[in-house]
Order: structure tokens, then C-alpha cells, then sequence
């Protein structure tokens, strides 16, 4: 005969087969347990058509109040008998747990207390929901109140990539993504212009504040009787490079002198794994976050004070670009400084004019690429989004190709003295693209393999040079600095940094320097966005791609591309007018059309 047990919170029929049971469950499938899994409800005979009668569930709790019982006791004093459904209903009362509650085999029956806190929790309960349903209609319809402020914080959240999921973006019917969070704040007027995607990736906001050690009492070079420019964009704040070259009988000779910023940040100091934590300056429309405290610009920039310390490379170059010799020193630097429009007037600066178009030539024949396509600064300046498109001075090749051969002789002294050492990489392009044109400099971008910073020496495929180095921006990039305090210390024959602590500098700064980079893209973006909405947009567009129907320009004056349909057949680099039509400011796109 078959007993009525329950099993997994369901209802079955059991009978013995050896020291197992086979229980009959109610989708008729059956499978064999062993005793001590099922909880006995009724001897039989039974069946699982069990509709448990009305009972007296209060009268039997007021009678048996803080009392332990067995289930058959609670079915008799419920229902008046002991049947199959009885026995099945009183486990369904004590399974809900409202006034009895299962404990093992056995059934207590809550105190009055219990039940009167656990049906003030359940009014509460209601009472939040009721609100929070208030409230999710009042959002729907466009019009949240002052206590709907929960609510929203949750929305902003999630728009910031501080939570995975939101019970009130499910209750609207939203995707819980951070763009549909967004897109909602923007829908209820909660938020306008607010930028989130630095937040959205974890990226810390606020300056470190950590003490900087006094400059170290060291022998320096004193090379303020020679001059030295630092050369840079009109509104930059932290110079940490200048330059200067003459003719010599041998070419050329190239001072570099870059902030000497590893004086001050020793690996291991709280400073140098702050700077690893953050990776580089975070360069924002709204301002720079700097990886290491504002006080180190200030001590260290070059041309901020009368004289500034620095790590010198003079370099001495071939008139084809070869660099003959090279030393790095220490040194005290007397600097001026100059805009990159300002630099095209400096008579004095025509040694560095010849060579860096010296070297440029050399990296170019050696396989370098020449890739200019237009670039924007976009800046917010109180309330107002400023666009500035950034002139093409040939100053600008100037101050690269310097850079370029003080990284180029780093990373040969390094390799030359095996000095484990950040290395600046990358592989061929995927293709090389004739032709002359912002499309075929577009094409050619799009071919291009991702730079890598390595612990061991590769070719710069992309520069056109064997060996390759970052080595003039320690204040604003961490593997800069890293570069830095190995040179330092080889200088001063001093303990170097293993291979292996280099590697993990490598890859802790290059995981965070991504994704400063992609803040910086998606903040950049997004303000532009901003502009287009509050200003809209008519100018030209430069046709660099065809994708069917479609056409990829490029806007120089806005640094932006836009994908539009063709109306009519065009050639590529053909110049269009193009006007703004609408953005999505949480999905990071705009809309133009063709005039």
C-alpha cells in the first residue's frame, strides 16, 4: 500500500522496495530514494488528488501558541481529521510559514510576537512595493516626484556602471545597460550633459594626494647657458620635454631634455604604485586627472620655473638621420616655452627643422608610416563645449621626430647595456595602400596592427624604426617614468628592476592605460555630441570609404566620422556638404545627411 510522502516540496506515493523507496510523483514519473529523503505525511491508502478542505487555521494557532507538534496533531486540530488531504493541507500551512513552521518533522507554532512582526514585515513589504510601483508609473509617464530620488539613484547607477542590474529599468521594460539607463535619466530631464563613461570604467577622478620628496642632492650638468624650447599646444599644462639642435661638422647635434621626474618617484614608493595604479593622465574635456599629484607638474615641468632639473639626451646625428653617438645626464635646463605656432617664427630652430626631416625621411624609406589624419581639441570651458581643430604646423613634426630618435636611442643604449626596459612595438600593417588622400591614409589606418609596450626588444613597424622606446613623457605616462627610473639607476649603478617586475609594470599599466584611452575616446565623443545638440552642424565632409550605398566621411572640423547614404555616385576624397541631423548621446552616434 502505497504512503503519501513529500519529496522535494512536492506531494508523492511511496512504497518500500528493499532499503529504498519508489515514490510515484505526480507527473506519474517515478524514482527510487532512500527514506530518510522524503518527510511522512499519511500511512495511506492515497492517492495525489489532494484538495485540502477549509480549515481553522487561527484557532488552532491560538490554542497551540509557542507549542511543537507532529503534523498529524496540527491536521486533527485544522481540519477535525486525519485524512491524506488534511495531513497534505497542514504541511502547505506550515510550508507557508505565516503561523506554524516546519522544523524537521515537527511543527511549531509561532508566539504571537512572531506573528505580529512577521505581518508588520509583510506590510511593509506591500507598502513598498505599492510605492515602488507608484513610482515606476510616475517614470513612465514622464513626471518622477521628489520620493521617487531611490528610484532614480538606482538608474544612475546603473548609467555609471556601478551595478549589473535594475528592478526598475526591468519594470519599464528597459535593457539593463548602461546606455538604456542613460537614455532614461536624459528622457526625464534627471540628467542633461553629464559625461559617465569615466565613471562607467572605474577610472579614478580626483588627483592623488600623496607628499613629493624634496629634489635629491645630486651631481647635475649645468646646461642653462644653452637654449631649449619646449614646443607644445597652446593650452597645455604639463610640459615634460624641450629641444634644441645645432649643426655640427658631423650632422647634427640634439639636446632632448625631458622631465626628470624619476628623481622624485622611486619604484616601490607609494608614489610609483600610485602612478601604476592609474596608469597615465587622464586627458578629459572636462580637465586632467594626472597620474601623479598636481605638485609634480609644478617641480618638474620644464619652463614653468627659471630653472628646471631634467634628464638630458644629447644625441649626436648623421645629416641622414643616424645617430653617431649618445649620452643622458642629469642636468639643470633653462627653458622656454614656445606654442607650435610661435616655434614657426624662432629662426633658431632651423637645425631642428633639417633634422628631423632628416630622420622622418630615414623612417619613411626604412617602411615608416605618414599618417595625418585631421585631429580636434574639444575642451569644456564652463558651460561652453569649445571645438578647436589642430593645425597641421610643421613644428608638429619637429617635436616628434626628436621624441622619436630620443626613444630610438634609449631603447638601443638599453638593449646594448641589457637593461630589462619597456620596449615600444608593432608588426607590419596588414597592407601596405598607395596612393595619396585622407581615404588611402584612412584605408591604411584601418590596416594597422595595435602597438604593444614589451618587455623585450621588437621592430616599431609603424614608425619604420628597429627599436623603439617611449621615453619623453614620465609626468603624464607611467611606462615613461618606468623607462626613466631604469636609466637612473644605470646611471647611478644602482639596482635595476628585474625582468620580472618590469613585466608586471607592462601589463598593469597597459591594462589601465587602455582603459584611459577609451575614456578619453568616449569623452571626447560624447562632448562633441553635446555640441551638435545644443549648436547643430553644417560643414564639410571628406568621402574616405564606400560601404555600398553608404559613404564613411570624415568632418576635420569636428574630428568625427559619420556614415551617410549616397544620393548620387561619388569619388573618394570628394568634398561634401554634410548637416547634423540628430544624436544619441547614450549609444555615442549622430546622424548627418547630405546637402
Amino acid at each position: 500500500m502505497a504512503v503519501l510522502v513529500v519529496y522535494k516540496g512536492r506531494p508523492a506515493l511511496a512504497v518500500e522496495k528493499g532499503d529504498r523507496l519508489e515514490l510515484t510523483l505526480p507527473d506519474g514519473a517515478r524514482v527510487k530514494v532512500r527514506p530518510k529523503d522524503v518527510l511522512w505525511l499519511h500511512p495511506g491508502p492515497a492517492s495525489l488528488e489532494l484538495n485540502p478542505p477549509e480549515g481553522e487555521e487561527e484557532a488552532a494557532w491560538e490554542l497551540l501558541q509557542g507549542q511543537v507538534v507532529d503534523l498529524k496533531d496540527l491536521a486533527e486540530l485544522v481540519y477535525g481529521a486525519y485524512t491524506p488531504e488534511t495531513a497534505y493541507g497542514a504541511y502547505l500551512l506550515a510550508q507557508r510559514g505565516e503561523r506554524f513552521l516546519l522544523e524537521g518533522e515537527r511543527v511549531r507554532a509561532r508566539t504571537r510576537e512572531e506573528v505580529e512582526a512577521l505581518l508588520e514585515a509583510r506590510r511593509k513589504r506591500e507598502e513598498q512595493e505599492r510605492r515602488f510601483q507608484e513610482g515606476v508609473r510616475r517614470l513612465r509617464e514622464g513626471v518622477p516626484a521628489p520620493e521617487d530620488r531611490s528610484l532614480i539613484q538606482e538608474v544612475e547607477a546603473m548609467a555609471l556602471g556601478e551595478r549589473g542590474e535594475s528592478r526598475v529599468l526591468r519594470a519599464l521594460g528597459l535593457p539593463e545597460t548602461p546606455e538604456a539607463a542613460h537614455g532614461l535619466l536624459l528622457r526625464l530631464g534627471v540628467w542633461q550633459r553629464q559625461n559617465p563613461h569615466p565613471r562607467r570604467l572605474g577610472l579614478i577622478l580626483v588627483p592623488p594626494e600623496l607628499p613629493l620628496p624634496p629634489l635629491p642632492q645630486e651631481k647635475r650638468v649645468d646646461l642653462t647657458h644653452l637654449p631649449a624650447y619646449a614646443i607644445d599646444d597652446e593650452e597645455s599644462q604639463d610640459p615634460d620635454d624641450a629641444v634644441y639642435a645645432e649643426r655640427v661638422p658631423e650632422g647634427f647635434q640634439l639636446w632632448v631634455h625631458v622631465a626628470d621626474v624619476a628623481a622624485l618617484v622611486e619604484p616601490f614608493s607609494p608614489l610609483d604604485q600610485e602612478a601604476m595604479r592609474r596608469g597615465a593622465n587622464l586627458y578629459l574635456p572636462e580637465g586632467t586627472v594626472p597620474m601623479l599629484p598636481q605638485e609634480a607638474t609644478w617641480v618638474l615641468g620644464l619652463g614653468l620655473k627659471e630653472v628646471s632639473p631634467a634628464l638630458t639626451f644629447r644625441l649626436k646625428v648623421s645629416g641622414e638621420g643616424e645617430i653617431l653617438e649618445e649620452e643622458i645626464v642629469p642636468s639643470w635646463v633653462r627653458v622656454r616655452r614656445l606654442s607650435y605656432r610661435e616655434a614657426l617664427g624662432v629662426e633658431e630652430l632651423a637645425p631642428l627643422r633639417d633634422l628631423a626631416l632628416a630622420f622622418r625621411r630615414k623612417r619613411l624609406a626604412q617602411g615608416g608610416l605618414d599618417l595625418r589624419l585631421p585631429e580636434v581639441k574639444v575642451r569644456l570651458e564652463g558651460q561652453e563645449v569649445r571645438i578647436r581643430p589642430l593645425e597641421a604646423y610643421e613644428s608638429r613634426i619637429w617635436v616628434q621626430e626628436a621624441m622619436h630618435l630620443a626613444g630610438y636611442a634609449a631603447a638601443h643604449l638599453a638593449l646594448r647595456e641589457g637593461l630589462p626596459f619597456p620596449f615600444a612595438t608593432q608588426e607590419a600593417p596588414a597592407s601596405r595602400v598607395e596612393g595619396e588622400g585622407l581615404s588611402a591614409m584612412w584605408e591604411q589606418r584601418k590596416a594597422l596592427k595595435r602597438a604593444q609596450l614589451k618587455a623585450v626588444p621588437a621592430p616599431h613597424r609603424g614608425l619604420g624604426l628597429p627599436l623603439y622606446a617611449q621615453v619623453t613623457s614620465p609626468l603624464r605616462r607611467y611606462l615613461d617614468l618606468v623607462a626613466h627610473q631604469q636609466l637612473r639607476a644605470w646611471l647611478k649603478g644602482e639596482k635595476l628592476l628585474s625582468q620580472e617586475e618590469l613585466l608586471q609594470r607592462v601589463g598593469a599599466a597597459e591594462a589601465m592605460a587602455d582603459l584611459v584611452r577609451e575614456a578619453e575616446r568616449k569623452s571626447k565623443l560624447h562632448w562633441i555630441l553635446v555640441y551638435l545638440m545644443e549648436k547643430g552642424y553644417e560643414g564639410r565632409g571628406i568621402l574616405v570609404e564606400k560601404r555600398g550605398g553608404q559613404g564613411i566621411f570624415l568632418l576635420p572640423e569636428l574630428g568625427l566620422t559619420a556614415q551617410v547614404a549616397l544620393s548620387k555616385p561619388l569619388p573618394l576624397d570628394a568634398e561634401v556638404r554634410l548637416r547634423f541631423l540628430e544624436a544619441d548621446l547614450p549609444r555615442l552616434e549622430a546622424r548627418f545627411t547630405l546637402l
